[in-house]
């Protein structure tokens, strides 16, 4: 069985577009998208009507219920300029969209770990900054889940971890949006280094044991970054040229 894993497009429809055209060269069994689909300033409505034809296997992220839940007074500048382009279809598609699926009893798709859409799976932040998780701080946040693949998004960074059992976690990257930086619970970048596109193939073989692969896809990041510049975010154009919160 080979599945493709996509996360956090936030609203880039071009950069899904583009993924999607290189998942339907690779012979996949099914594709599932694990959430942050729409918010950021590019093309939120567009990326929810591609979306909602094809009727992926889909989760909610913490920017579809900070959508859907918080007052447009409280969002942050993504979602606040997400929500009033968004119709009532599609925020009835997105309330109905569950918090974690089960694809088998040894498949599981969460967002950010098994238990939450907000903590970081296989990634850390510490005062210093953000980096890999260990073995130790993984399992710490696995809550007994004992799947033997679990695809997981939130943080952007592309990432596959073997688990002592030899359970794998993958974390597909970001289609959208290659870098982000956030205050919470320390301030920190996430940065992937590149302007493609992001996604990943997990593949069980004959062994019934779970491998993957991490995949980046060019696109026309540079139209991407123009148009949040004119939408009054440069540090998205920033993150979509470089992959980096810096020049």
């Amino acid at each position: 069985m080979r599945i493709a894993a996509i996360s956090d497009i936030h609203g880039n429809l071009a950069a899904l577009d583009a993924v999607l055209v290189d998942i339907a060269k690779r012979d996949v069994d099914l594709t599932v998208n694990l959430g942050d689909i729409v918010s950021g300033p590019l093309d939120p409505a567009g990326t929810a009507d591609r979306l909602m034809a094809l009727d992926l296997p889909t989760i909610r992220g913490n920017h579809e219920r900070q959508l859907l839940t918080l007052d447009i007074s409280a969002m942050g500048p993504s979602d606040a300029v997400t929500a009033p382009r968004l119709s009532d279809a599609h925020k009835a598609w997105m309330m109905a969209l569950p918090t974690g699926l089960r694809l088998a009893p040894d498949i599981l798709l969460c967002h950010g770990t098994p238990t939450s859409d907000l903590e970081y799976y296989l990634d850390h932040v510490e005062p210093g900054g953000a980096r890999a998780a260990t073995g130790e701080e993984i399992e710490a946040k696995s809550g007994g889940e004992t799947a033997a693949l679990i695809l997981c998004g939130h943080t952007h960074m592309p990432r596959r971890h073997r688990r002592a059992g030899g359970g794998l976690i993958v974390n597909p990257g970001s289609v959208g949006l290659p870098a982000y930086g956030d205050d919470h619970p320390w301030p920190h970048v996430m940065e992937s280094g590149s302007a493609q596109a992001r996604y990943a193939i997990a593949e069980r073989g004959s062994d019934g044991c779970w491998q993957a692969e991490l995949i980046a896809v060019d696109y026309d990041a540079e139209d991407a970054a123009r148009t949040a510049e004119a939408r009054g975010r440069p540090d998205w154009a920033v993150a979509l040229r470089t992959g980096r919160m810096r020049y």
